[in-house]
């Protein structure tokens, strides 16, 4: 993939070269806690446009009117929150990179999600990778992870987004124990950029209609908007309660609205008709399981990271869960990994690319901003596939513009 880019990057790689990209990133956010990979992905303009066109397609087909009344059915009662918009400020679209019998690369959607990403440490690792590559007459850029903006607009477009009009120490970012997430960097990379700090949820303080922050010193600061960052089944899982209920009338903004957190996810791929959706059903809905079962994975709708997730289901697994659960997990068509790329060190490595949308204006159809990228060698994506080996982790898509 990208073959010109990808065999002038290995043969300049180096234990050195990756050093220095670490070295630049720690020094602006401090020790990574996930794993970091070895090199940027660099995306051919084929596979970008098919990446970029597929995961807007699938949005505005998820934005019908119609079906937005059948996908709000998602929303469990308990975590309703007011004041919910027309559409979501972002959403991600994760697509497994595979190969066409002709060689050609496409993608095919594993999950999406209506919830913020890591928009802030993308754009700080594609500027740490080409500060690399431009050490290097043959790699020199201009080098670019933005859709058709420059660098400045995308991050002023970010700053909409999480900020809107409000003074950035009256914006928090939420998430459960944030110092404890192994995105911790995003919060760091959020707070460089936008002046905005991260928060536990259990730590808001109300009064009234108002929510409240304590900042360093102590001194008690004014929620106005929330950067949202909860994962619900996080929450639970922990017994962690926030200070109000989530069906109360607070004067607070949400960026991005909790409720899409359920409305744009798993939950919407049964309905979705495009050739990069691979077919899903509901299992309750499943009147005969396909004998073939091999040929499919067994998923849980609201997990996060790929918790949960069956890759060879058998009919056990289909019968431990019970009926009356189903309704909350989907059948999907398996998908193959291609081969992405050939690694330094000469093995090759899968891919997986999460188109990463933002809106632009308020009220605005989410667009494809940036893409943040998992590299594997394993089974699956995730570090308990991926120990031991070299060129898998955390990385970010770009391209020469």
């Amino acid at each position: 993939m990208n073959r010109p880019e990808r065999a002038l990057f290995n043969a300049r790689w180096s234990e050195e070269l990756f050093a220095s990209y670490r070295t630049r990133l720690e020094n602006q956010v401090g020790p990574i806690p996930f794993q970091l990979a070895e090199t940027p992905f660099f995306i051919s303009k084929e596979l970008r446009e098919f990446l970029f066109t597929s995961a807007s397609a699938i949005v505005e087909q998820l934005a019908d009117p119609a079906l937005l009344e059948k996908l709000r059915g998602a929303v469990p009662e308990r975590f309703n929150v007011r004041g919910e918009p027309a559409l979501p400020d972002c959403a991600q679209v994760d697509f497994a990179v595979v190969e066409n019998a002709d060689g050609t690369f496409e993608g095919r959607v594993v999950e999406l999600q209506a919830f913020p990403s890591l928009y802030a440490m993308m754009t700080l690792m594609a500027g740490a990778w080409t500060d690399e590559l431009n050490a290097f007459p043959e790699l020199e850029g201009p080098w670019t992870p933005f859709n058709g903006k420059t660098r400045a607009e995308a991050v002023e477009q970010m700053r909409r987004v999480i900020v809107g009009d409000h003074d950035p120490r009256e914006v928090v970012l939420v998430d459960v124990e944030p110092e404890e997430q192994k995105t911790v960097p995003d919060f760091v990379t959020t707070r460089l950029f936008f002046g905005v700090e991260s928060c536990c949820i259990t730590k808001l303080e109300r009064e009234g209609r108002n929510l409240y922050r304590r900042d360093a010193s102590g001194e008690r600061v004014r929620v106005r908007r929330i950067y949202n960052r909860v994962v619900f089944d996080e929450l639970e899982k922990k017994g962690l309660n926030a200070p109000f209920a989530w069906g109360d009338d607070l004067d607070v903004e949400w960026a991005s609205h909790p409720n899409w957190y359920w409305i744009w996810s798993k939950y919407a791929l049964p309905y979705v008709n495009h050739r990069a959706v691979p077919k899903a059903t509901f299992l309750h809905e499943v009147s005969e399981i396909p004998g073939n079962l091999g040929d499919y994975v067994l998923k849980p709708l609201f997990s996060f990271a790929g918790a949960g997730v069956i890759l060879d289901p058998t009919q056990a697994d289909i019968d431990a869960i019970p009926v009356g659960e189903r309704s909350g997990w989907i059948l999907q068509e398996k998908i193959t990994y291609a081969n992405a790329f050939e690694a330094p060190d000469g093995g090759t490595v899968k891919a997986e690319v999460r188109v990463m949308l933002l809106r632009d204006e308020p009220g605005g159809m989410p667009a494809p901003l940036l893409c943040l990228v998992r590299l594997s060698r394993g089974k699956m994506l995730g570090v308990d596939f991926n120990k031991g080996f070299r060129f898998v982790g955390g990385s970010v898509g770009m391209w020469r513009d």
